[in-house]
């Protein structure tokens, strides 16, 4: 059996799908090496936008190889989920450029359907899921032994892919969260 590398991921997500991270990192915790943000890591009161997108890359994305974004049914709103896939996007000297995937919750609309609607996900997640070689996927939640070996096989093709087409990254940043109801369904 081809044995796929451990890989450093960073694990974007609305806090709202706190317990879907938790369970992600439980989950994956013998495959990957998890950078992600903790609680509390990221304060934006009274620090200028700019300072916190550097913050965000800097101190939390700096080495990781891949990104995976969690998708919710609101997570297509938050300012940190665009900043950070902003962020992984960017190569500098520094900090190379993640590979990115989405994994749509089960609390997601579109999960389980043949298609995702793009306005209901990230929209620079988006931006890179299209095309004949797109830089990004977006997969179903599985859980379970089947489901790790799934998710670690995504997050290596998803490291493999940061080095072929070039993302889009040319989307205006979000300066705020999006407002609206982002799902009838959801739940607090």
């Amino acid at each position: 059996m081809n044995q796929v590398p451990k890989h450093k991921v960073f694990v974007s997500f609305h806090h709202k799908d706190q317990r879907y991270k938790d369970l992600f990192t439980q989950m994956m915790e013998d495959d990957i090496v998890d950078k992600s943000v903790g609680d509390d890591d990221i304060n934006d009161s009274n620090v200028p936008t700019n300072t916190i997108r550097q913050r965000i890359r800097d101190e939390f994305i700096s080495d990781a190889t891949v990104t995976v974004v969690l998708i919710g049914p609101c997570t297509w709103q938050r300012k940190h989920v665009d900043w950070e896939i902003g962020s992984s996007l960017r190569y500098t000297r520094l900090n190379p450029r993640c590979g990115l995937l989405g994994i749509l919750l089960p609390t997601h609309p579109n999960y389980g359907k043949r298609e995702y609607t793009p306005n209901l996900v990230p929209p620079r997640l988006a931006d890179n899921c299209v095309g004949k070689d797109p830089f990004a996927t977006i997969y179903d939640w599985q859980d379970g032994p089947q489901g790790t070996v799934h998710v670690r096989e995504w997050i290596h093709e998803a490291f493999k892919r940061r080095t072929g087409t070039p993302p889009y990254n040319r989307r205006r940043q979000f300066s705020n969260n999006r407002g609206g109801n982002c799902y009838a369904g959801w739940k607090d």
